[in-house]
């Protein structure tokens, strides 16, 4: 398999960080999006929408990072990790919607202001960020992961945003389930972290 990706992408992150736990061997390709290159006609082949991350598997192309995450699992029959009970399918899903949304739009929006310089409302994002992240933290109450007893792809789904959302000025510290639940994912074996940048909360760290 190969990966296009770029290491600052929470998206990008997804994908990899399901790709190293399941110990699947894979080729990684940055794409390098300050020169646009997600926007070059040979990227915009795998990908019409311009964005990273992108997984090659022979013949078949699979853009977007939720699709990637439902693609690896459903290939390697990894059914613990999506399993295929109507019940815990429809649970996984309501997660990954949440990841495409309320996170999107939340701590990954508030992100992309203070790394990547984008024009947003930033108490706007983050008032959403505290919203959805007070909804998981109730979630996560005597519970180890958000949809099973065990880690599936909805955590992965939300973890890279979540976990860097110190770096969009999104404080977590008081969000005591959520930060047990983040030290979980990472110490799980084949963890790979999500590249910390110097900026927002971070920068005075």
């Amino acid at each position: 398999m190969k990966l296009y990706y770029h290491p600052l992408s929470g998206h990008s992150h997804r994908a990899r960080l399901f790709l190293s736990l399941l110990g699947v061997e894979h080729e990684l390709v940055e794409v390098d999006l300050m020169k646009g290159e997600h926007k070059s006609p040979e990227f915009l082949k795998l990908n019409r929408f311009g964005q990273v991350p992108a997984l090659v598997d022979g013949g078949t192309t699979i853009a977007d990072s939720n699709a990637i995450l439902v693609y690896i699992a459903k290939k390697l029959g990894k059914t613990e990790w999506l399993p295929e009970t109507p019940e815990a399918a429809a649970s996984i899903q309501r997660w990954l919607s949440v990841a495409a949304g309320e996170i999107a739009y939340g701590p990954a929006a508030a992100r992309l202001i203070t790394v990547f310089g984008a024009k947003r409302d930033a108490a706007e994002v983050i008032t959403r960020a505290h919203a959805v992240l007070k909804l998981i933290d109730a979630e996560l109450q005597g519970r180890d992961f958000i949809a099973q007893s065990q880690p599936t792809i909805a955590d992965i789904a939300l973890y890279s945003y979540i976990a860097r959302a110190p770096e969009g000025n999104v404080d977590l510290s008081g969000y005591p389930n959520v930060i047990a639940w983040l030290r979980r994912i990472e110490s799980l074996p084949g963890f790979v972290e999500f590249r910390q940048t110097p900026a927002g909360l971070t920068a005075n760290a």
